[in-house]
């Protein structure tokens, strides 16, 4: 996913505490913008397709662990971290964004990359890779 290019290269905010958390090899090709503001140059469909941590902090939808988010709730499960209650939820939550897989499917032709760069941005900050629908 950092590969590829999620939240526009500005996921972690402290990039170098990241790296000390997490696989050095994560890192290695990841997309990162060096201002470490989210820019549409380092997102792989081009488009910013986020809403900002701090509407997420109002919704409440970040959990106390994992100030950060989803993302990194899921790179913490990916590597062995195990909450289950807040697993069910987060497994829950991307569960729900599937829908926008069958939006894709309805309103694009297959391999057709450029259609709804938003909607296949979003799926792949919620690690569903849209170049394979």
């Amino acid at each position: 996913m950092l590969e590829l290019g999620i939240f526009g290269g500005a996921y972690f905010p402290d990039i170098i505490e990241a790296m000390a958390e997490f696989p050095e090899d994560w890192f290695e090709r990841a997309r990162l913008s060096p201002s470490g503001n989210p820019d549409k140059a380092y997102s792989y469909f081009g488009v910013l397709a986020s809403q900002s941590l701090s509407v997420w902090q109002k919704k409440g939808w970040i959990y106390p662990g994992d100030p950060l988010g989803w993302f990194q709730w899921y790179c913490r499960y990916y590597l062995g971290r195990r909450i289950p209650l807040e697993d069910a939820r987060q497994i829950k939550r991307w569960k729900a964004i599937r829908r926008h897989i069958g939006a894709l499917r309805h309103n694009c032709r297959p391999g057709d990359l450029h259609c709804r760069p938003r909607q296949r941005q979003a799926l792949l900050h919620w690690a569903y890779d849209s170049r394979k629908i």
